[in-house]
């Protein structure tokens, strides 16, 4: 059974930076495509990056580029999110997440449950 373990929620001050883990279990390979998405209180859910895993190709959502990296350890397979001067606004439930089937490596796409599979999520939180 495939799951995606995420992990390095916490809270921090604005300014501040927390680096997410997702590992992947029960998978023989590791996904070409791995990615981040998160949920505010009362928003939708919003795609944040993605990495094509095999050339480590990344891409992010305009509000957070510059600010997150995507990474990966192919050998561990697992895929990191170093997310620096974070803001009150980057407050948000994030989930690791990998496509089911899809050949495209899309971070708005990792959103859909029926496409992909995806972590429990890990809670970040920053104050002002």
């Amino acid at each position: 059974q495939v799951q995606l373990v995420d992990s390095g929620g916490d809270s921090v001050q604005a300014g501040g930076s927390l680096r997410l883990s997702c590992e992947v279990s029960g998978y023989n390979y590791f996904f070409r495509c791995m990615g981040w998405f998160r949920q505010a209180p009362g928003r939708e859910r919003e795609g944040v990056a993605a990495i094509v895993t095999t050339d480590s190709s990344a891409d992010y959502h305009h509000s957070v580029k510059g600010r997150f990296t995507i990474s990966q350890d192919n050998t561990k397979k697992t895929v990191y999110l170093q997310m620096n001067s974070l803001k009150p606004e980057d407050t948000a439930v994030y989930y690791c997440a990998a496509p089911r089937r899809s050949r495209y490596c899309d971070f708005r796409a990792l959103v859909d449950r029926e496409a992909n599979y995806w972590g429990q999520g890990t809670q970040v939180t920053v104050s002002s």
